[in-house]
């Protein structure tokens, strides 16, 4: 029987060390893997821009953050229409379609406002700033296909 204990003994301690090793390095791995800094940081930290470019673009992020929360109410509005309309459709697309349109409507409408808001802060930027700004914004456009 004693021997039955030492095994039990034994197999725990080794799972428990190997559990510690495998979230260690999971840990690891997370914390160093390499994440594209986001547009806020790059416009606020890595552009070098003057106070009078900083107080503009302020600005231009203050219309934008009301702007934007319209624009998310009429997708997330859209998404619960098209919900519904899943719920109700028993499979119609002649149900769901309009529903998808609209969607696409509202999704549309807020990547283009982003688009233009990204394009009107870059009027705020000299050509180096707009040259790396460029660069960061087309990096977190194509971070997921890498």
């Amino acid at each position: 029987m004693a021997i039955a204990w030492k095994s039990i003994v034994v197999t725990v301690a080794l799972a428990a060390a190997a559990s510690g090793v495998g979230a260690w390095a999971g840990a690891s791995w997370v914390l160093n893997k390499q994440t594209p800094p986001s547009l806020d940081e790059i416009v606020h930290e890595e552009l070098d821009l003057s106070p009078q470019q900083l107080a503009k673009i302020e600005g231009i992020e203050t219309r934008f953050a009301g702007q934007r929360v319209q624009l998310e109410g009429r997708v997330q509005a859209a998404n619960r229409e098209l919900a519904e309309a899943i719920r109700v459709s028993n499979g119609d697309s002649r149900v769901v379609q309009p529903a998808v349109d609209h969607f696409h409507d509202a999704m549309g409408g807020l990547q283009q406002a982003t688009i233009a808001h990204i394009f009107e802060m870059r009027t705020v930027m000299n050509d180096a700033q707009a040259r790396r700004f460029d660069r960061s914004v087309v990096e977190a456009l194509t971070a997921d296909a890498q």
